[in-house]
């Protein structure tokens, strides 16, 4: 079987076809690496306040993460108030936590202020808990959100079976803020509202080497255009590879796979998340799973550390559907496809600016679509104004994790290890 790496979202998306031809060489006010959530919208913020703009990507709009993710929109980062208040300091954390608390609402009202063409559904994402512990943890969590939205609550067993229609949980954290988008639809609909607004996009055009002279930063591409920019935002995060000197060895690049079933029965279908939530685990190795267009369901999580070489790649998946609904068993499985993300150690996104006039980040760990969609026109503004207080985190220095060739293969035995924990824990 080949693998076309095809996402489910195709089926609904409507791609306009962009320039092929060249990236023109010259000089533009910002330049954006990278078309995904954060190049684009910070694409658009600049033009709008009237920068002349040029975003390169290198493959099509869409083929990255942004296209590639399951549409889960959900706000907040993997740590909570108390632990951001506490880390980043009273005054800062503040700020981070009214940040990190609206990136679902930036990306839906973004949708419905500008009138994008992006199927959506605002149901809602519970943290599903399969073990007492993790109850525990999601009760915490609940708790101190609680003072900052009233649309947060928990579930107990029966709320939660009631709600995802699977037996195996014990409760979780049910947030109202979140829900669910058709990923490559918001993708290529931002790309189309960024050249309306004179942002030049070229795809296929990748950018082989970026360096610093006369004051201007200096892109090459591959296929030896020059570009001389007065200011560049990075947007290409798990894509990064080389462009900057030790960021790519900041990052730890992971496989997210996913699988849509075909469209399963309206009698089979109704008890299986009837209001529409999203949904990821509590497992170590989570999975994360949500209704689709179609009568479809799609499920996701962490693949191997290689590329998938076939369908038995994506075989763990299909195992834990049938775990978590037996009703599915022998459903076919339509669409195999995956991205590649990036993951810190510390587990926070990372805001660089390596040297003045560059600024990146890095890192979603799960909250992308939200996080990115809300960063991008917040990094632009940060270029324009050099204020601090419009960064959605602190600057951090570049740090490359040590021995970081080596990384790899950690990550992939601790996977294994804790896929088994897991299986255990049933």
């Amino acid at each position: 079987m080949m693998l076309t790496n095809d996402p489910v979202w195709s089926d609904e998306a409507q791609r306009r076809e962009m320039s092929q031809a060249k990236a023109s060489a010259g000089r533009v006010d910002l330049l954006v690496i990278g078309g995904g959530f954060c190049g684009l919208t910070g694409a658009l913020q600049a033009a709008r306040q009237g920068l002349g703009v040029r975003l390169v990507d290198a493959g099509r709009i869409g083929e990255g993460a942004s296209g590639l993710n399951g549409g889960q929109v959900i706000p907040g980062l993997k740590y909570d108030p108390d632990w951001l208040l506490q880390h980043f300091g009273d005054k800062r954390g503040a700020a981070v936590v009214d940040f990190v608390s609206g990136t679902a609402d930036a990306v839906f009202d973004l949708i419905e202020g500008e009138k994008l063409d992006v199927p959506r559904a605002r149901s809602g994402w519970i943290q599903a808990c399969h073990t007492e512990k993790a109850l525990a943890a999601a009760t915490a969590r609940y708790k101190q959100w609680r003072g900052y939205s009233d649309q947060v609550e928990m579930l107990d067993a029966t709320g939660i079976q009631s709600a995802i229609g699977a037996g195996n949980y014990l409760g979780g954290f049910h947030d109202r803020r979140a829900g669910v988008i058709n990923p490559l639809s918001l993708t290529l609909e931002l790309a189309r509202l960024a050249r309306e607004n004179g942002v030049e996009i070229r795809e296929n055009s990748r950018c082989a080497s970026l360096s610093r002279r006369d004051g201007l930063w200096i892109a090459r591409l591959a296929d030896g255009a020059e570009i001389r920019a007065g200011k560049v935002l990075l947007a290409a995060n798990a894509y990064s590879d080389t462009l900057f000197p030790g960021l790519a060895a900041t990052l730890v690049p992971l496989h997210s796979l996913q699988i849509a079933t075909a469209p399963i029965a309206e009698d089979v279908l109704r008890s299986i998340l009837p209001a529409g939530q999203a949904v990821s685990d509590s497992r170590r190795i989570l999975v994360y799973y949500r209704r689709a267009a179609g009568n479809r369901l799609i499920l996701g999580g962490r693949g191997p550390m290689r590329l998938p070489r076939g369908p038995e790649a994506w075989a763990h998946l299909e195992r834990a559907l049938v775990r978590l609904f037996p009703s599915l068993r022998g459903v076919a499985i339509e669409k195999r496809w995956f991205g590649r993300v990036a993951v810190t150690l510390d587990h926070l996104p990372h805001v660089h600016e390596p040297e003045p006039g560059l600024v990146t980040m890095v890192g979603c760990q799960g909250r992308g679509v939200g996080l990115m969609t809300a960063s991008g026109p917040r990094l632009v503004d940060y270029l324009l104004t050099s204020d601090p207080e419009r960064l959605p985190l602190p600057l951090t220095p570049i740090a490359p994790i040590p021995f970081h060739r080596f990384r790899q293969v950690g990550v992939g035995a601790t996977i294994a290890w804790y896929r088994m924990l897991d299986a255990l824990e049933r």
